[in-house]
């Protein structure tokens, strides 16, 4: 049984919280705490397994209580709470760098906060299961001849979680995360995916290469658009260009720029994966990998949140594969495999 405490000034929040995880299986929610003093009354009181932290309280907030956990040789998993403000998304960055193990947005009205019952839920199971990833030694990378294209949206977080902490380090290609998600917080995904994947894992920047065993997180504001770049051999390998074109289907990065603009620089040795996502964003992009002769996968509907993403992909008849969560690292690394012995 996974122990929680739940810790925030809202008493409306914490109602909410403890109704939504009442009635999992595994979870017990062992109690709530008003502010920062009374968590760590709690924390030492309940040793819980995990909590989920309001940053902004009175009296002591979440930072200071991650300050004052730090360096503790038994404390809980922590997952901050986050509402969507630029000035919440540097306090959230700043919880993970004191060492706050995970992040959630908090929706802003009801009928949203109830949906995110299914994403934090398998959130503090991933908290407790997942195992330590240790990095190998940094040694340079190789630019990729190979993309793995990663689309997701709403629910898609935990997801990535799963899929990236069982990739190898060694994959021969590079991965390129687009994740809808408000402007500020794409660096703490990536900062948080960097803990649980043994690939490394970072934030998009302007003109980042694609290397071979590393992962890319699109920075939120920006569509992240792959461009062709001559290696001193004459190869053509790609690089990021930050582009503020107008949102495509509303959101900006979008996967559909990234999906299509990538098809130009490595053509059929891509595999494309639509994870969890409402709306219509990468299908247009599948479609263009599969016409380029590259693998398409979408993950399988009873493991995503919404499904509105994987389904428009699927509308276009351009899917090779529907994947169970649990095995999509596996299919992923066979594709890439099959582009390493073609190349050969």
């Amino acid at each position: 049984m996974i122990r929680v405490l739940i810790v925030d000034d809202s008493l409306f929040i914490r109602t909410i919280l403890r109704d939504l995880l009442k009635d999992s299986p595994d979870i017990e929610v062992v109690g709530t705490a008003v502010n920062g003093i009374d968590a760590l009354e709690k924390i030492a009181e309940l040793a819980p397994d995990v909590i989920t932290l309001d940053i902004e309280m009175p009296r002591m907030g979440g930072l200071e209580v991650l300050e004052n956990l730090r360096g503790k040789s038994t404390k809980p998993k922590v997952i901050v709470l986050s509402t969507l403000t630029s000035r919440q998304a540097d306090m959230t960055h700043r919880a993970l760098r004191l060492g706050a193990d995970d992040f959630m947005l908090k929706p802003k009205d009801v009928p949203n906060v109830k949906g995110i019952e299914r994403e934090l839920i398998q959130k503090i199971r991933n908290l407790v299961l997942l195992p330590t990833i240790k990095k190998p030694a940094a040694t340079r990378k190789r630019e990729a001849d190979a993309a793995v294209l990663i689309g997701s949206s709403a629910g898609g977080p935990p997801m990535l979680d799963a899929l990236l902490s069982a990739l190898p380090p060694d994959l021969p290609a590079a991965v390129v995360v687009t994740q809808h998600m408000p402007v500020g917080f794409t660096a703490s995904l990536a900062e948080r995916l960097n803990r649980v994947s043994p690939l490394s894992v970072k934030e998009t920047e302007n003109g980042d290469v694609l290397q071979n065993g590393t992962v890319l997180v699109s920075k939120a504001g920006y569509h992240t658009v792959i461009s062709g770049l001559a290696s001193e051999t004459g190869r053509i390998h790609g690089r990021v260009v930050h582009s503020t074109a107008p949102p495509l289907h509303a959101v900006r990065p979008a996967v559909d720029a990234t999906f299509t603009s990538a098809v130009r620089v490595f053509g059929p040795r891509i595999v494309s994966v639509i994870l969890s996502g409402m709306g219509s964003d990468g299908g247009e992009g599948a479609l263009a990998v599969k016409t380029a002769g590259g693998a398409t996968m979408v993950c399988a509907e009873e493991d995503c949140l919404v499904y509105g993403m994987a389904r428009s992909a699927l509308s276009r008849n351009c899917v090779d594969r529907v994947v169970p969560l649990k095995n999509l690292a596996r299919e992923i690394t066979r594709a890439v495999n099959r582009f390493e012995v073609d190349h050969v």
